[in-house]
Parts: structure tokens; sequence; C-alpha cells
């Protein structure tokens, strides 16, 4: 049975006592910093807040000082902070036995819950791990196990993770300095029809960085692919939403290669979409998904779900072959079941499209209303906007202009990934529209104050 309401609290509002960051905060960052090695993610560092609690859409910092966070944990953050059946699930089982591969009731439940949830025919065959980078690589030794091949196919844009494997096919300037990368690797273009890569637009586009992709894979493979490694919708470079037709097309190139599709779900599994998967928008039955985030409520826990003709293959069905210390223990089995159930059960999927249709109507009325916003763009709970020099031209703002806009929402109690010019959104998907509305009049705000200054030009 479905329940006709949400286990968060609704019409969240933002409280500010001091200025952002407090003084506590500050106190524990400055603590911190002589110990935590750098490289932490950008917007934690930016914020420069200690957290004290959570719940729902809204943190509390040490301060006592609550904001509205629309980063979401970019993607983690899915049933929202703390939510309270999540929580009580968790307490419960790390009282009996939280560490080790043997089968636990968790466990059992959860691959019984996702086999009820299978992207395509027979997909229902699932390997746990506890962080995204973890399983693409086990997919990517996977595809290997089952074509005999050994080479794979990126796109420009793409993430999925830093380990070497993931870091070769990065669509983006984050690997330099690292090489030498994996051999084998080739990066073709993505559908990012805004910034189309090759300067087209969509009316008259025949899908051209499809067939160039082609003649980029024949000219710089050995012809030996395994595996097409692709994002339904790009994440990291900036929630961008290729065309319903596009996915068909890759998997079309990859069955023509006798490769395998990987589609990774980490961002876009699980309702963030309004889809179950991000898949079924386009219709893609894919071989290999890797998953994540979301899909442990906020716990470490990833995997890779295939089907069982290709998870038969060795090396990687060996004893061991395909195995990982902390995967699927019954902790991070209980995270994932009990996710899984909240998702079903509260009806998130739903949510995420109807309160994500409701936010993409408010970022477009931004986008009418401010001369640097523009693209607005969402499918359920994964949004994005473009914030622009020049509609016509579509020059991003600078990285300062940028910052300022991010600094002007956290000092008005609103946490966002407003440090890039392609804007992300992705908040929990518990968040009701009441919760939305008041995020958007700070960046209502902030807008208005960017507009008269002309910060777009700095």
């Amino acid at each position: 049975m479905i329940k006709q309401f949400i286990s968060q609290p609704r019409n969240q509002k933002i409280n500010l006592r001091t200025p952002i960051p407090g003084p506590h905060s500050r106190v524990l960052r400055e603590k911190e910093d002589q110990y935590l090695a750098p490289g932490l993610q950008g917007f934690a560092v930016m914020a420069g807040i200690a957290v004290d609690h959570a719940q729902g859409s809204t943190i509390t910092d040490v301060d006592g000082n609550t904001l509205i966070d629309i980063i979401g944990g970019i993607g983690v953050n899915g049933l929202g902070h703390s939510h309270p059946v999540w929580v009580k699930a968790m307490q419960s089982q790390v009282q009996q036995v939280s560490v080790g591969s043997f089968t636990s009731r968790p466990r059992v439940q959860l691959l019984e819950r996702m086999a009820d949830h299978e992207p395509a025919p027979g997909m229902n065959r699932l390997q746990l791990y506890s962080g995204g980078s973890e399983a693409v690589e086990s997919a990517l030794r996977l595809a290997k196990s089952y074509t005999k091949k050994n080479e794979f196919i990126g796109f420009w844009g793409g993430f999925h993770g830093k380990t070497l494997g993931a870091l070769s096919l990065m669509g983006s300037e984050f690997k330099r300095d690292f090489g030498p990368l994996a051999p084998g690797t080739v990066s073709v273009p993505y559908a990012n029809c805004y910034r189309c890569p090759l300067q087209k637009k969509p009316r008259d586009c025949g899908m051209a960085c499809v067939e160039l992709a082609k003649k980029q894979i024949k000219m710089n493979s050995s012809g030996n692919v395994a595996a097409v490694l692709v994002e339904p919708m790009q994440g990291t470079a900036g929630n961008i939403i290729p065309p319903d037709d596009y996915l068909p097309a890759v998997s079309d190139l990859t069955k023509s290669m006798g490769a395998l599709l990987i589609v990774d779900e980490m961002i876009t599994g699980f309702g963030r979409t309004g889809k179950f998967w991000g898949s079924e928008h386009s219709g893609v039955q894919p071989d290999i998904i890797t998953l994540g985030k979301q899909f442990g409520g906020g716990f470490p826990v990833s995997g890779v779900l295939s089907r069982d003709d290709i998870v038969q293959s060795k090396p990687w069905s060996n004893i061991s072959g395909s195995s990982s210390s902390y995967g699927g223990n019954p902790l991070a089995a209980t995270a994932v079941n009990i996710s899984l159930k909240i998702i079903e059960e509260e009806n998130l999927v739903e949510n995420s499209r109807v309160v994500g249709n409701h936010f993409l109507k408010r970022l477009m009325e931004l986008e009418e209303r401010y001369s640097f916003v523009d693209g607005a763009r969402g499918r359920g709970l994964f949004l994005g906007i473009e914030m622009v020099k020049d509609k016509r031209t579509r020059e991003p703002i600078s990285t300062l202009a940028c910052q300022q806009i991010f600094n002007a929402c956290l000092k008005r109690g609103l946490l966002t990934m407003g440090y890039a010019p392609s804007f992300r959104i992705q908040p929990a998907m518990t968040i009701d529209n009441a919760t939305v509305d008041h995020a958007v009049e700070v960046l209502d705000e902030v807008f208005r104050i960017a507009e008269n200054e002309n910060w777009k030009d700095i």
C-alpha cells in the first residue's frame, strides 16, 4: 500500500541567528584545517559552516542557524537528512550485527526489493560495494570478463569517480597531471545541446555527436571495445539532459561494436528524475548498471547490477573475484533495504516528478526575469540552469561572479551549487513545494541584486 504522506518535515524555512559562517563554525573549521588534508568538496570549503544536526531539507549549524539545502549531498541525500524511518532501522541493525559478508536477512530483503525494479528483463543480479568508483571499476572488470575485450568508451563531461579506470574515462580537465592514465580509453562527445560540441542546433543536428563518436572510436581504438560507459543524464557536467533519442543511438553504436552498455545511474537512479531509472526516459535497456548515492540513504554503499549470463563470466565470478570487504555487510544492506522501502512506500518517485515540475516552473520564471539566467532544465528533481553573460553567445559568467552568487545565497541561508556557471540543483526527493518556494525566494533576491549590480560582467 502506498502511503499518502512523507515522513519528513514540510514547509521548511530558513532561520538565521548569526552571520554565516557563525563564530562557533569558524572555530571548528580552524581546528579541523590544522589536520584535515586539502581537497574537500568545494561547497563545503566555501560555506565554512560546521553542522550540528539536519532534518529533511534543512541543515542546522553549531551556531543555531538553519539553512535550506538544495545541494542534497550531490545526489546522496535522496531521503532527506535523518529520515526517521531510516534512522530507526539503522539504530536497530547496528545493535545486532554490522560487519561481514555472511548472508543476512537485510541483504536478502534488499535483493528481493531490487528484483522488483528490474531496469531490463532478467537484470536482477547485484553485487555490493562501498563507493561509486569501486562499483565502476568492478563494472569495467565485468565487461572485460564477459567480452574478453579491453577497451572502453567514455564521454566528454562524464564523471564516474577518481580511481584509475574511472579517472581515465572522465571527460574533463580534472584528470590533468594525474597521468599516465589507463590505456585503451577513448572519450567522445556527449549530447550537451545547450553547449553543442559541434556548434549545431538541435533542429538540424541529426545526432552529429554520435556520428563523430563513431569516427573517433574507429580512429582512436584498436577495435577491441569491451564497453561504453555513459550517464543517462550527466551530473557533474551541470545536470545535462540529452535528447530522448540520444541514448538509443549510443546503445545502437555499442551493439554494433559487440560491446556492453554500462549505464551509470549513481545520481539518476531510484526516482531522482521522476522515473525509477534515469534510463527509462529513453527506453534504453542497459547491460550493466552502476548504483550509488541515494541508493543507501546516506550510508556509503554502491553496487553493480546486471544479467545472469553476464555476471557468470570469469574471472569476475570466481570466488572473491568481485567481492569487497565492506560490500553487502548487514548494516549497508539495511541502509539500502530501508531506503528502497521508503522510496516505495512514500511514493518518492512521484514526489520527485511533481515537485520537480514545480521547481522547474519556478526556475523558468527566473530565466524570463533575468538577463543572465538561461537554459532552465529538469527531469524530476534533477535540475539545472546556466548563468551566462549573454543569452545569445551563451558565454558563461566568471568564476568570481559565481562565487558572489554562492556567497550571497549562503548569507541568506540557502546552500547551493551556484559556484559554477552550470548551476546544479538536486534537493532531497522528500522536499515539498513550499520549501522549494522558500529556496526560490532567496534565488530571486540574489539574482535581482546580481542583475542590478551587473555581476555577470565581473
